[in-house]
C-alpha cells in the first residue's frame, strides 16, 4: 500500500521575521487561506488516507502541527529528538510505515512546497508508484524543468527514456547523475542543455528499498535506525529513539542514497512547483501589480515599484519612493531589506542568536 511521509522539520530562517522557531515556514499561510503543511495534506486527498499519512517534524512542533492537521491520528505526527537532516528522517519513517504493512510503498515530500494543479500531482504519484512496484529496488524522483539558471537548486541529469504504459503519462527517464547546486556559468550550461531538471526533493520508493540502501551506504546510521525500529510499540520506544537518533551523524538523503543508488528514475513533473525558499518566491505564487509589487495586507505605495510587502489587514504599511525592497511587519519585529541582499536575512537570525535576543527567534 502507498503511505505518505511529509517532512516538516525545517525552520525557514529566510522568512524571518514572520517565520519563528514556533511558527516556521510550513505552518504559515502566505496568502492562500491554508498553511503550507495544510496544503501538503490537501493534495494527498484521494491518494493516501489520513491513517497512512505520517508527518515527521521536530518535537516542539508536534503540538502546533496536530492543531493544524486534526484529520491525522495524533500518533502519526512524530517528533524527532533533534535535527539530523533528511536521511535519518526517511529511515525513521520507513520503519514506522512498516509496523502495520509488510511491504509498504512510500511517497516522501517536504511540507513547504507549492504545487498546482493537484490533479496532475496525484497522477504523477500514481505513475511513480507503478514504476516502483513494477521493478524491485527502483527509486523514483520528480524533476522540474528549469525556467532560469538557478544556483540555489540541485540538478538531475536525465539519461535513457523509460517507456510508459500509455501516452498520457509524463515523460520518465533513467537518472544519469545528480549535480550539486552550481555556480552561475554551469547553471546556464544546464539550462541550455535541455537534459537537466531541478531536484524537487519528492520521492517514491519501497520502504525496504530505502532501508537496504541506507544499510549499504550508511551502515552506522542504518544500525541506529534499526534499533529504533525494534523498539517501536514497546515501553522502550521513547528512550531508544532519544538515545539512538541523537547519536546519528546527520546527512541528506541526496548525499546518503540518491547519488549512489543504481536504479533511480526521474519523472518530468507535469505540475507547477515552487519550493517557496525566500520572500522573492511570493510574486511567483501570488502575482504582482502593474508596478511589480506583491502585497499581502494593508499597504499604501507611492512611487513604489518591485517591492514585496507583507503586513496584516489592521496594520498599514506605507512605502514612499521605494524600489526593489522587502518590507515585512509582524508583532514585535519589522524587516526592511533590499531584494538584492535577501540571502543576508540568515545573517540577521545568526546575529539575534549571538546577542541572545531569543524573543525574536
Amino acid at each position: 500500500m502507498l503511505h505518505a511521509v511529509i517532512m516538516a522539520g525545517g525552520f525557514g530562517t529566510r522568512f524571518w521575521p514572520l517565520s519563528r522557531s514556533t511558527t516556521p515556514k510550513q505552518l504559515l499561510d502566505f496568502g492562500g487561506g491554508r498553511t503550507m503543511i495544510q496544503q501538503a495534506l490537501d493534495r494527498l486527498a484521494g491518494l493516501v488516507p489520513p491513517e497512512r499519512t505520517l508527518v515527521i517534524t521536530n518535537r516542539q512542533l508536534v503540538g502546533p502541527i496536530r492543531e493544524q492537521l486534526p484529520e491525522l491520528p495524533a500518533a502519526n505526527i512524530v517528533g524527532e529528538p533533534c535535527k539530523r537532516d533528511t536521511a535519518p528522517c526517511v529511515g525513521l519513517a520507513a520503519h514506522l510505515v512498516g509496523m502495520n504493512d509488510s511491504d509498504p510503498t512510500m511517497l516522501v515530500m517536504p511540507a513547504d512546497h507549492l504545487i498546482q494543479p493537484v490533479e496532475k500531482f496525484r497522477s504523477a504519484i500514481s505513475q511513480a508508484t507503478e514504476l516502483v512496484e513494477g521493478q524491485s529496488g527502483r527509486i523514483v524522483t520528480f524533476g522540474i524543468r528549469p525556467t532560469f539558471a538557478a544556483e540555489t537548486f540541485g540538478y538531475i541529469e536525465r539519461g535513457q527514456p523509460i517507456p510508459g504504459k500509455n501516452g498520457d503519462q509524463a515523460p520518465a527517464f533513467q537518472v544519469l547523475r545528480f549535480r550539486e547546486k552550481p555556480q552561475r556559468p554551469q547553471a546556464e550550461e544546464f539550462l541550455a542543455a535541455g537534459t537537466f531538471y531541478w531536484n524537487s526533493g519528492i520521492f517514491v520508493w519501497k520502504a525496504r528499498t530505502i532501508l537496504t540502501a541506507l544499510q549499504s551506504h550508511e551502515p552506522a546510521m542504518a544500525q541506529r535506525l534499526a534499533a529504533i525500529g525494534k523498539a517501536l510499540g514497546t515501553l522502550k520506544h521513547d528512550e531508544t529513539l532519544e538515545r539512538e537518533f541523537t547519536a546519528i551523524v546527520g546527512k541528506s538523503i541526496d548525499f546518503a542514497v540518491m547519488e549512489k543508488h543504481r536504479d533511480v528514475a526521474v519523472i518530468e513533473a507535469p505540475f507547477q512547483w515552487d519550493d517557496v525558499g525566500s520572500w522573492q518566491s511570493l510574486p511567483r505564487s501570488l502575482g504582482a501589480d502593474a508596478d511589480g509589487n506583491t502585497i499581502v495586507g494593508k499597504h499604501l505605495g507611492i512611487r513604489t515599484a518591485g517591492c514585496i510587502v507583507r503586513t496584516t489587514d489592521n496594520h498599514l504599511v506605507v512605502t514612499l519612493g521605494m524600489k526593489d525592497c522587502i518590507v515585512v511587519h509582524t508583532e514585535g519585529a519589522t524587516l526592511v531589506a533590499s531584494k538584492h541582499d535577501e540571502e543576508a536575512i540568515r545573517e540577521v537570525v545568526k546575529e539575534l542568536q549571538t546577542r541572545g535576543w531569543r524573543e525574536y527567534l
